[in-house]
């Protein structure tokens, strides 16, 4: 670059930024604070980088937001979709109890259709069976010969409605808590579809039978009771699903202790320069107890360049965990750990200011922000 152009750089930025006096007076004494072209460069570019973090900000909070928004609406949806089928229930059971009085044998094939159905609920809520949330809100209908004191018709009646019942809550709980399972997940950064869609699902005639004839005929039950059923076991595959691959990613907290510093570009401590920060910072007294925030398998224990004293758990599924800083170091390379298990305790050590931890999230190899794994954990303890 000649002389002449940096001649003309230079008076480009003396016409956006011409050289402005600021006037400081203290009584009778006037001091004038010249702003030269460069040092207002420099307060507008703070100015656009700021504007830039608080846009980028504002779009997380925005989109927060709208997430939360969307799962109560699915909730709102999913109670009111409840009453119509409470609804739509007893005028059904009015219209058999009609049917009943006018035709003989009616009593007997609605016995018959009622020890079907309860089979069919006993087959479906064994599925139930240690699934967190669902085991107490789903017990199963009592069967017809234990309505003792009534007639006949009172006792199928009181089991149908029993049974109806039961279904209908299946359905509830099994969709309200697997949209509660992908809002965790959204909110984490992760696409929920693509942990639905793994691992084992539930087996027998439920999984084989997708036409409800050939479910109805395998379950032997009416058609209608069929498809409700199918319905409720196919959510309840998505919310097992989420709920086992929940458990196995770092949605949880490493300690309770404050955060002194977050994911993304930070001023750095020691130089004073933007830097981009891999992880979120903890402040808390030496030795505060430090924990895992997901079960995997100890992947690196020891010493780091910046990091210190650092223990490095695999989760799997692509997912690893980072702990630096430690003062002391309470496992072993290639140990399994479990979720909540203490894993060392808090220090100063390698390239660090003063007592804290530096924990960071890393998917398929790149950084992620903990902030989001740890908001879709307290969306999942909130649920418990």
């Amino acid at each position: 670059m000649n002389d002449e152009e940096i001649a003309a750089k230079r008076s480009l930025i003396e016409r956006w930024f011409p050289v402005r006096y600021l006037y400081l007076r203290d009584g009778d004494d006037v001091r004038a604070c010249a702003l030269s072209p460069g040092r207002q460069c420099l307060i507008a570019v703070a100015a656009v980088m700021f504007s830039a973090w608080t846009l980028v900000a504002s779009g997380g909070l925005i989109f927060d937001m709208i997430a939360n928004n969307q799962a109560d609406r699915a909730v709102i949806r999913a109670r009111a979709a409840s009453e119509r089928v409470n609804a739509d229930l007893q005028a059904r059971l009015d219209s058999a109890v009609v049917r009943m009085t006018t035709t003989t044998g009616s009593i007997d094939d609605m016995a018959t259709m009622v020890e079907r159905r309860h089979a069919a609920l006993t087959n479906v809520m064994g599925m139930f069976h240690g699934v967190e949330g669902a085991e107490l809100a789903l017990r199963p209908a009592l069967p017809a010969a234990t309505a003792a004191g009534r007639s006949p018709v009172q006792r199928i009646l009181a089991v149908r409605l029993d049974q109806e019942r039961l279904i209908a809550r299946a359905e509830e709980v099994s969709q309200t808590r697997a949209e509660r399972l992908r809002l965790a997940f959204r909110l984490a950064g992760l696409n929920p579809s693509a942990y639905a869609a793994t691992g084992p699902g539930l087996g027998g005639p439920l999984v084989e039978a997708k036409d409800p004839r050939a479910l109805a005929a395998v379950l032997d039950v009416d058609e209608a009771f069929a498809v409700r059923i199918r319905h409720a076991a196919d959510n309840l595959n998505d919310m097992r699903r989420l709920a086992d691959a929940a458990e196995g990613l770092p949605f949880r907290r490493p300690t309770q202790a404050r955060t002194t510093s977050s994911f993304g570009v930070r001023f750095d401590p020691f130089n004073r320069r933007p830097a981009l920060h891999q992880g979120q910072d903890f402040a808390a007294p030496l030795n505060t107890p430090i924990y895992a925030t997901a079960p995997g398998v100890i992947s690196f224990v020891g010493v780091r360049s910046g990091y210190g004293n650092t223990v490095e758990i695999d989760h799997g599924r692509g997912f690893k965990t980072r702990f630096a800083h430690l003062n002391s170091m309470a496992v072993t390379s290639g140990q399994q750990i479990a979720l909540g298990q203490r894993i060392g305790a808090m220090g100063t050590t390698g390239r660090s200011t003063g007592v804290h931890l530096h924990y960071e999230v890393w998917m398929n190899g790149r950084p992620q922000n903990p902030a989001r794994f740890m908001k879709a954990g307290d969306q999942l303890v909130q649920q418990e």
